[in-house]
């Protein structure tokens, strides 16, 4: 039968506290490389359940804000184009001035030509400002539903506005422009296509001005979650860097306490 061996208490309590010591530092190391102070549940389960309620939050916010990016990419798409058909009737309309004042009637004719072709790439210019599908402008335009909630009570609805030649009224030079009334004509036409342009413009300008904001505030509401949940769980570096020093330094003290211990132990054992 073998013999029990009973350590001192000063031995066993020297033991005990380079246990709880070795403990410490492995959990202080592990806050180090992970850069957590909350790792599981088992750490701090009200801490790790909000944080992960806030980074799923974080996560839903990022999708929505990937739609969001894109609708703004639409609706800027729309803006653009709307421009750039102004601009072209800009054009068409110098065009008809400029054959106004000109009493040659083969220039008169070229210039028709000319506005009828600009009249072309104008359609065609609508029917190309399209963005995944959706088109704001051409004639038979589409509208864009924006969702900036996750429960999808906060939308935003873009209309598209039909911005190509038959919308804006314009028509053909009529007889090549041959009398000025003809010329007339067109230009009235020119100022009233410009006039609905730029209401055009000003009302998707608008809408572009709100997705983003919207956008900006998604971005802000992300980073303020993924920082609340750090604030729950991430560790502190600096601290746990000066944690760890002070508990290498407990755990060579208990270690030389262990051997004085034991030291003692052996001195009383030679008096037998």
């Amino acid at each position: 039968m073998g013999t029990a061996i009973n350590l001192s208490a000063a031995s066993a309590t020297n033991l005990l506290a380079l246990q709880r010591t070795t403990n410490a530092i492995n959990r202080t190391q592990e806050r180090l490389a992970t850069g957590l102070k909350v790792n599981s549940a088992t750490d701090n389960s009200v801490a790790y359940f909000d944080a992960a309620t806030l980074t799923a939050r974080a996560t839903d916010i990022q999708l929505l804000k990937d739609d969001i990016d894109q609708a703004a990419s639409t609706v800027q798409l729309a803006v653009d184009g709307v421009e750039a058909i102004e601009d072209i009737v800009e054009q068409m309309k110098g065009l008809a001035l400029s054959a106004k004042s000109d009493s040659s009637s083969t220039n008169r004719s070229k210039a028709a030509v000319q506005f009828n072709d600009l009249k072309l790439q104008l359609d065609n210019l609508a029917n190309d400002s399209s963005y995944k599908g959706t088109n704001l402008l051409q004639g038979s335009p589409g509208n864009l539903k924006v969702t900036f909630s996750e429960d999808g009570s906060s939308t935003l609805t873009v209309s598209g506005v039909a911005s190509d030649a038959s919308a804006l009224s314009i028509t053909t030079a009529a007889a090549d422009w041959a009398a000025d009334a003809n010329v007339d004509f067109a230009v009235n036409d020119m100022d009233s296509a410009l006039t609905t342009l730029r209401s055009t413009a000003l009302t998707l300008g608008s809408s572009a001005s709100v997705i983003a904001l919207r956008l900006d505030f998604a971005d802000t509401l992300i980073n303020a979650l993924h920082e609340g949940a750090g604030k729950l769980v991430n560790a502190d570096l600096n601290q746990e860097s000066a944690t760890l020093l002070t508990l290498q330094t407990r755990l060579q003290l208990g270690t030389i306490g262990l051997s004085i211990a034991q030291q003692s132990d052996q001195a009383v054992f030679r008096l037998f």
